[in-house]
């Protein structure tokens, strides 16, 4: 796979093109973000990334960089853990309201920002490779002159669920009733309307039009990228190929956080407890249950002392996860374990902040993950080869984990409430379940093809040469 510097220059001593980047501003969007600007940046591109004040990047890891910031004062816009603790579908409402003020704060001062960078080296700008979420900014990129491609963070299911979604309010599955919660979306295998994206009655018309906004971003783009491959999800993105509009070429260039050369490291708001990785050094292979929720999730207090309950009741030994303020009104500190717990659970087990998750998935001691599916640790999951506990709360977890239990098989669902005798059941019978590892460790093996030689790394190839078409 080769450089484009040499196309970008041209033998007439133009300036190699530059790819501007705007993520939304939450890690499990940053990330991948990241990841492909790195991934692009190893391809001779030059970088620049617009980014909101709030939670910005560290520049100074990425020296290579040119960062833009962009105003982003929306008035105080919560965020989702403000206040109480709040229902899965709260925790979405608010997550789309935050995107919707984004959109809205960013669009004047983007608008102004990359019009100054335009005048000063427009000849060197291919595109914009925004969020899917901010179709306002995307807008304006192309009322500037600038073509643009969308990144989608999540998977091709995912995104087929967005298209549908019209068709999915017309045959009544959403917004969701309780009493139908376990029936199949026959237009959308294997999804129960559980699994589809659910929000409070009062959040549906925010759902509505987020979601509108984020399909028309993607038609109106000159290109679709996912973080995903075709041996995961080859019959999906089939579809996406089919109903898209013919000038939007999809590119799956998943995984990225293989493909690209800059480290999970450089883009974490957490600073990483590296010090779990000499731990899991001492551990026996395949023994260690590894848990983390993600960035967002917010768990009640009870919540957290029946999983800890569960964790000691199972008698694995365990690497957890729990982010400061993940009980909301804690505070900025540890959150707070039930008394007891660690007495109970001495020298089998360790709790952290935050930890390097790609490390940690592939760590020889850590035999499963007990995790909210979000797509960018169900994919470092799946790369690995570790099984996992699927405990979903908002957005497209629900869906993630309905792949991973019920389509690849790799993993099983912690369904309802968390009550300890039934996380130590699962989490026990998850460590020694021989079956389910190897189906977890087979995907991995098709995932590793598909970095090595195989479609994702062409598909790489193919994006950077559209880029350079544009």
């Amino acid at each position: 796979m080769g450089s484009v510097e040499d196309t970008a220059t041209g033998g007439d001593h133009r300036r190699r093109r530059r790819v501007l980047f705007f993520p939304l501003p939450f890690q499990g969007h940053i990330n991948p973000m990241f990841q492909l600007a790195g991934v692009l940046h190893s391809r001779g591109f030059a970088i620049t990334v617009f980014h909101t004040h709030f939670n910005a990047p560290d520049a100074s890891r990425h020296p290579d960089y040119h960062f833009v910031p962009v105003p982003d004062d929306d008035g105080g816009t919560p965020t989702p853990g403000d206040g109480g603790a709040p229902p899965a579908a709260d925790t979405l409402h608010v997550t789309l309201e935050r995107v919707l003020a984004v959109n809205r704060a960013c669009e004047a001062p983007f608008r102004e920002l990359l019009a100054a960078l335009l005048e000063q080296r427009r000849d060197e700008v291919a595109c914009l490779v925004a969020d899917a979420h901010l179709l306002t900014l995307l807008d304006v990129a192309r009322e500037l002159g600038v073509p643009t491609l969308v990144l989608r963070t999540g998977s091709a299911a995912c995104f087929r669920i967005f298209m549908a979604f019209p068709m999915l309010c017309d045959m009544g599955y959403q917004p969701a009733r309780e009493s139908e919660l376990d029936l199949p979306v026959r237009e959308l295998p294997p999804y129960r309307v559980r699994d589809l994206l659910s929000t409070s009655a009062a959040g549906h018309a925010v759902m509505s039009e987020v979601i509108s906004r984020l399909v028309k971003a993607v038609a109106t783009s000159s290109g679709l990228i996912l973080n995903t491959f075709d041996a995961l999800e080859s019959a999906e993105l089939a579809s996406l190929r089919r109903d898209l509009p013919a000038a939007v070429q999809v590119f799956d260039v998943g995984p990225l956080h293989k493909l690209s050369p800059s480290p999970a490291t450089s883009t974490s708001l957490l600073r990483q407890d590296r010090r779990c990785l000499d731990w899991l050094d001492t551990q026996a292979p395949a023994s260690v249950l590894y848990v983390s929720f993600g960035s967002l999730a917010s768990m009640s207090a009870t919540d957290i002392a029946e999983a800890a309950w569960g964790i000691a009741d199972s008698d694995v030994p365990f690497l957890w996860v729990l982010r400061p303020a993940i009980v909301p009104g804690s505070g900025a500190g540890a959150p707070p374990l039930p008394d007891g717990f660690l007495a109970a659970v001495d020298g089998r087990g360790v709790v952290v902040g935050w930890a390097p998750q790609e490390e940690v998935l592939e760590h020889a001691a850590v035999g499963a993950f007990w995790t909210h599916c979000g797509w960018n640790s169900t994919v470092e999951a799946v790369c690995a080869g570790v099984p996992m506990l699927c405990r979903p709360w908002f957005g497209d977890q629900m869906g993630n984990a309905r792949y991973v239990a019920d389509a690849w098989r790799v993993g099983v669902e912690l369904d309802g409430e968390i009550e300890r005798g039934k996380v130590a059941e699962a989490v026990a019978a998850m460590v020694m379940d021989g079956g389910t590892r190897r189906r977890a460790r087979e995907l991995g093996k098709r995932a590793a093809e598909s970095v090595a030689g195989g479609a994702s790394g062409v598909n790489v190839d193919k994006l950077a040469s559209h880029i350079m078409a544009l």
